[in-house]
């Protein structure tokens, strides 16, 4: 994860070649139509979205949470295969060159380690904050609903000088009885929780754009937003199909005597490239995290929708 998340939308900048923002539609709800063959990208490896800027002479070109292993450290998951609808202990660990599991991070947005799953499908999302033995074993009860393919991200920063941000990412099974899902269509507003979330902006593939989302309940703008993880919004955006993980970062933090708690948050995002992308929105009031999703579809000028009624996706477990 990158610096600090700011407020005002979620954007990402991608040092890090990340960034799904929902683009919106013309004039009020202007939508712009996905490009041919964008929302049912093949099948690849699934990614997720990590919030800092990569070296580039220590990186691939890959976007994160692509791969298992990068930069001499890797995602060693102790628990690859689950049930569905059955609370599990997700273990896992991160290992360095030598095989030793690290033991010493550097926090960053108020933690350690940030662990994203997310189904291949896009509709289930999970934030979650393992906790980590002395032995460097990290763990986290989660519950999945749906059976299916799903995508694990950790996101970190060894405490080594000179280290950088990564997120690594590894598949998990989920078992039961399979029922493929189609991902949710573009909205400029998505429901949760009995929140209105509205998102504006352009998402450009290879270029910085700025994305906002505002936040109202019961027809009024929420002026009060709570600071989570050292921010009033954290946005994770990853692209349908091999799920890359984007970099997000928003604009502004609270305290910092400029930024407001509410109802906008301002993000500045990059695509790596054309496609579809899923949005997650977390934001926190009166002492709850909420998660607002939305699926958007870049384009020269973009125009992003969010997902109906909160209930077209499944954001529990921060």
């Amino acid at each position: 994860m990158n610096n600090t998340l700011k407020v005002t939308v979620f954007a990402v900048a991608l040092g890090m070649t990340f960034s799904a923002a929902y683009g919106i539609g013309t004039a009020a709800d202007p939508i712009t139509a996905p490009p041919a063959g964008s929302q049912h990208a093949p099948h690849q490896e699934n990614t997720a979205m990590n919030h800092r800027e990569q070296h580039p002479e220590k990186t691939s070109a890959l976007p994160a949470g692509l791969q298992v292993s990068r930069d001499g450290y890797t995602l060693d998951l102790h628990t690859p295969r689950i049930t569905a609808g059955r609370e599990t202990s997700l273990r896992f660990a991160i290992k360095d060159e030598s095989g030793k599991p690290v033991t010493d991070y550097t926090k960053t947005h108020d933690k350690e380690l940030h662990l994203i799953v997310a189904s291949h499908d896009l509709n289930t999302f999970r934030h979650l904050h393992p906790t980590r033995n002395a032995d460097g074993t990290w763990s986290t009860p989660v519950e999945l609903p749906a059976a299916g393919d799903y995508r694990v991200f950790a996101d970190f920063t060894p405490a080594k000088p000179g280290a950088t941000g990564l997120t690594l990412g590894a598949d998990l099974a989920v078992a039961g009885a399979y029922q493929p899902r189609e991902l949710p269509p573009q909205r400029a507003t998505a429901e949760t929780d009995g929140y209105t979330v509205t998102l504006s902006g352009n998402l450009v593939p290879g270029a910085m754009s700025e994305v906002t989302l505002s936040v109202a309940k019961d027809g009024k703008p929420v002026t009060d937003l709570e600071p989570y993880l050292g921010a009033y919004g954290h946005l994770v955006a990853l692209r349908a199909g091999d799920l890359a993980y984007l970099h997000v970062h928003p604009e502004g933090e609270p305290g910092d005597a400029v930024t407001q708690p509410g109802p906008a948050i301002t993000f500045m995002a990059t695509a790596p490239t054309l496609g579809t992308y899923r949005l997650f929105l977390d934001f926190k009031h009166r002492d709850t995290v909420h998660t607002a999703a939305f699926t958007v579809h870049t384009g020269t000028t973009t125009a992003g929708t969010g997902s109906p009624g909160g209930h077209s996706h499944d954001g529990k477990g921060h």
